[in-house]
């Protein structure tokens, strides 16, 4: 619909084509490796780092549809947030301290309930719509 050209020449797993993206995702796997927590705090990093990256993406775009498609997403990336921040907290028995993310935009998130990606508002947090927008 807007013919832009795929970035990704190789469908291989964990295979990059960005060198920054490579660097991190080879320094998340082995971080990630260590033990379950760590793991957990890998997969929190991600959805933080998702977060900020789909919420500049929202400020760069006026198209509806490319909107609707980063709200869904940004809905996704705060739902898993919560996931793997209740995970790593039951498993460590700590407090999960945000890495990338402003300490009030991770309070946000984290106290809005889990929202459906359908980008029409009406649920809790940003991501479903950010904040009720219709």
């Amino acid at each position: 619909m807007y013919e832009i050209t795929d970035p990704v020449t190789d469908d291989t797993i964990g295979v990059f084509t960005n060198e920054n993206l490579q660097a991190l995702h080879d320094q998340l796997i082995e971080t990630g490796s260590v033990s379950l927590e760590d793991a957990l705090l890998v997969g929190a990093a991600i959805e933080e780092i998702d977060i900020l990256d789909l919420l500049e993406y929202l400020e760069e775009t006026e198209e509806e549809n490319i909107e609707w498609v980063y709200e869904n997403l940004l809905a996704g990336s705060e739902n898993h947030l919560r996931a793997f921040v209740k995970q790593y907290e039951t498993q460590t028995g700590e407090a999960y301290v945000p890495e990338y993310l402003t300490q009030e935009i991770y309070d946000e998130i984290i106290s809005a309930k889990n929202a459906r990606g359908n980008g029409h508002g009406g649920g809790g947090g940003r991501g479903n719509g950010r904040g009720g927008k219709n």
